[in-house]
């Protein structure tokens, strides 16, 4: 919850995103934000401003006293009335508002439907005075109707429906949308209206200040082509004291006139979403019971998906993020929408969601299942993969970025670890066909054509193991057009570079798939052929790297076209680079030795305590002039921002899981609390400092003067994902494995214990671990319902989905 009061505003927007599958918004404390259909970036139907210090609103509703003539609004934007106090409650799948002035109480609730492309906003008004009032309602959008209202405004055209009277809008330029149809309605009890902006605000008006309201002008009811295009759908409503009245607002886009004409009618009748008075002796009425039971099938969907596993720990700030935020910022967000405050992008990233639904394999298996399908669909059929796409159109980039084919068979064998559900590697998935890339060309955008050939998930996975087993000079991958940091773009460009992160990454991939491969094999099959292939490439590379890579007290993080090192004590810029060190632990190839020395590099170099950040990598690209070294658009990056040397917090996480595997679950749980976003605000200083969202996680936090400890971009980010799996896997020890469980922390030793809730199906488990020796890891003992466990690998709990509730109590030890 977030107040506002007098001269109070948050340092930044802190927003929430409110999606389903397919539509979703954006919206801000002071109820800023905007809507879109399908492609948060392509068919946005309200205006996205990634502007920070304005944060500019393309949706408003508006009160009006038609005594007085004075206007406000429900929400501190854009109409901010000194004095007043704001009330601004972010929850999963919602947002409301709550605002008391001019004697009136304003309520406004946000959400979208389980399924629908609709957003409902019910706007509840209380009158407090002494007296009867009579208020106009005005609910107001700017129409975009694609990417950019400069562009497609010209072209959008509007109409009031002769079935439903709710406005209707489209872009008939459009190639691909325009067909389709948006619509705005006030419950059908709109009395006045307009299309047209210029009407509505004036000549050189602003939302501030509307002349319509402003000088209680009728609206024209305007609509048609050519307009500067808005809705502007007003009513009128009348309160006694005590009494309260509901408005509810919809505003949709669907495929046809059709489809809008059902969806509204749907959500206007029985039970009925009109305009209902609210007696002064508290009945309900009908408005209420229906948008509440929307909403309550809303939040029940996310109780349930966020309820699958729930932790009580010592520590509340890593309990508020476990249990709700990071999980729903993952899935909402990355997954579903695809957009935040500081990026609309609406495309998929191949490494990207598919990182991301690893940390919902246990929750909601289904969705990590399609998205897999989802990716392995973008691979074309030489082995390589769309380094972003766009859907529905296919639409993307078609890249030399050398790591993004490889997560595909990571991510599977997190699937198939977690779920122990083979039969995803015989899914049948077609491949892209489409244009090579030029020439000495890094990247091409274009729309692939699906194949006619196709081949089971196996083959997909097993065509990047074998296209990614080219090396360079030094026996390393090369790292093409940039390998996990697109920043070092240049590193390899000519064709020669190579990566010793992905030396590790990909080491660690072919050891592990070989075992899948194995599996499936047959006598001098080709699956056998390829696993001993893999294995042996594998074995080259651990060789190369330590051979190679070892720079002395850690490892280098990369070699140029013409062999100069990057990451090394000998480079005047970018010397340490945290991932190379991490994933040599995270690979289980490293030389054990140097691995902890590496680690211990880490801590000494690039964790800062002090300013609360564990950087990417030090010294920053840009601190040094006379740098001769070139490693691509990361340099253009201000040091210490972004991957240029401030905390990229997806890599600070790796560092996390990297003191885990190695045991030190005091830095663990260090490190996790330092990356927790509740702990950077948790003071007056550390908010204004920190400036973003406290409950969500920050892709990035600025490192050097005067913005140390400024949190960058926000919501959009892998990271999420990641922490997620940190906290609950790597620090807590929660491994589903199939039908068993296996509990296996790595916790700081103060801790005298801590509790897991689990629901398995239809079965309900209740875990207790206790810490009565003061260890961060090793199981003593287990319990299951009262009877010990025993035998080696003590640590595992058979599960049974038989809908009764089980006691576990673990002691470590």
């Amino acid at each position: 919850m977030t107040i506002l009061g007098e001269g109070q505003w948050t340092p930044a927007p802190w927003i929430n995103v409110i999606t389903n599958r397919a539509f979703g918004f954006t919206v801000s404390e002071s109820g800023s934000g905007y809507t879109w259909s399908g492609n948060c970036h392509d068919l946005r139907l309200t205006p996205w401003s990634n502007d920070p210090v304005s944060d500019p609103p393309g949706e408003v509703i508006y009160i009006r006293d038609e005594e007085s003539g004075d206007v406000w609004t429900p929400t501190a934007l854009p109409i901010r009335e000194e004095g007043g106090t704001y009330i601004a409650r972010h929850g999963q799948g919602y947002s409301q508002f709550e605002y008391a002035s001019h004697g009136i109480a304003l309520t406004l609730l946000s959400f979208v439907p389980l399924e629908d492309p609709i957003k409902i906003s019910r706007l509840t008004i209380e009158n407090r005075s002494n007296r009867s009032r009579r208020l106009s309602v005005t609910a107001y959008v700017e129409w975009v109707l694609g990417v950019l209202r400069g562009e497609s405004a010209p072209y959008v055209v509007t109409e009031i429906d002769a079935v439903t009277g709710a406005q209707f809008a489209r872009n008939v330029f459009s190639s691909e949308f325009g067909g389709r149809v948006a619509f705005a309605d006030l419950g059908g009890d709109q009395t006045a209206w307009t299309s047209d902006r210029m009407e509505f605000l004036g000549r050189n008006g602003t939302l501030g200040a509307p002349a319509a309201l402003q000088r209680a002008l009728a609206l024209s009811g305007k609509t048609g082509a050519g307009l500067d295009p808005c809705a502007a759908l007003q009513t009128t409503v009348e309160l006694r004291p005590g009494e309260r009245e509901e408005i509810v607002v919809l505003l949709g886009e669907t495929a046809n006139r059709e489809e809008a004409r059902r969806l509204i009618t749907r959500y206007r009748s029985s039970p009925s979403l009109s305009l209902h008075s609210l007696s002064p002796s508290g009945g309900e009425g009908r408005v209420r019971g229906s948008v509440d039971a929307v909403l309550r099938a809303v939040r029940d969907r996310w109780d349930d998906v966020l309820g699958v596993v729930q932790v009580k720990t010592p520590d509340r700030a890593m309990d508020l993020l476990l249990n709700r935020w990071l999980l729903y910022q993952t899935l909402a967000c990355r997954i579903w929408a695809r957009t935040g405050f500081y990026q609309s992008g609406g495309a998929y990233g191949f490494r990207d969601q598919l990182q991301d639904v690893m940390a919902l394999t246990v929750a909601q298996r289904d969705i990590a299942r399609e998205h897999i399908k989802r990716a392995a669909a973008r691979q074309f059929t030489e082995g390589d993969v769309q380094h972003w796409w766009h859907s529905p159109s296919g639409r993307g980039v078609r890249t030399q970025f050398s790591d993004d084919l490889l997560w595909l068979p990571y991510a599977v064998l997190h699937y198939l670890e977690v779920t122990g559900e083979t039969g995803l590697l015989d899914e049948i998935v077609p491949f892209l066909e489409g244009m090579a890339l030029p020439a000495g060309q890094g990247d091409v955008y274009f729309q692939p054509n699906v194949s006619e050939s196709s081949g089971t998930l196996f083959e997909h996975c097993a065509r990047t193991l074998d296209r990614s087993l080219a090396v360079g000079s030094h026996g390393l991958p090369l790292i093409g057009g940039g390998d996990w940091n697109d920043g070092m773009n240049r590193v390899g460009h000519g064709g020669k570079g190579e990566s010793v992160w992905l030396g590790w990454f990909l080491s660690k991939i072919l050891v592990e798939f070989a075992r899948v491969a194995e599996a499936r094999a047959h006598s001098l099959s080709p699956e056998e052929q390829r696993a001993r292939t893999w294995r042996q490439h594998a074995g080259a590379l651990k060789v190369a790297l330590e051979r190679e890579a070892w720079d002395g007290e850690w490892y280098r993080r990369a070699f140029f076209d013409d062999g100069t090192p990057l990451g090394s004590a000998t480079n005047e810029e970018c010397r340490i680079d945290s991932i190379a060190q991490s994933w040599a632990v995270l690979s289980d190839a490293a030389d054990p030795v140097r691995a902890r020395q590496a680690m211990a590099a880490v801590e000494r170099h690039l964790i800062r305590r002090r300013d609360g950040l564990m950087l990417l990598l030090t010294p920053p690209f840009g601190l040094n002039a006379l740098s001769s070294l070139d490693p691509g658009y990361i340099k253009g990056y201000l040091p210490g921002v972004r991957e240029n040397g401030g905390q990229y917090t997806h890599a600070a996480i790796w560092s996390l899981l990297a003191f885990a595997t190695l045991g030190d679950g005091d830095k663990a749980g260090e490190l996790f609390a330092m990356l927790n976003p509740i702990n950077h605000a948790s003071t007056r200083a550390g908010t204004q400092r920190y400036k973003v969202e406290p409950y969500v996680v920050a892709a990035d936090i600025y490192a050097e003067p005067p913005h140390t400890g400024r949190g960058g971009w926000t919501w959009y980010t892998g990271a999420a994902g990641w922490m997620y799996r940190a906290g609950l896997e790597w620090i807590l020890g929660f491994h589903l494995r199939g039908t068993e469980l296996v509990i296996d922390p790595c916790i700081p030793r103060a801790w005298r214990g801590y509790e897991i809730t689990f629901r398995y199906h239809s079965a309900r488990y209740e875990i207790s671990i206790e810490n009565p020796h003061g260890v961060s890891r090793g199981v003593s003992s287990v319990e299951l319902d009262g009877k010990f466990l025993l035998g080696v690998g003590a640590m595992k709990i058979p599960l049974a989905d038989d809908r009764a509730t089980h006691q576990v109590r673990i002691v470590l030890g």
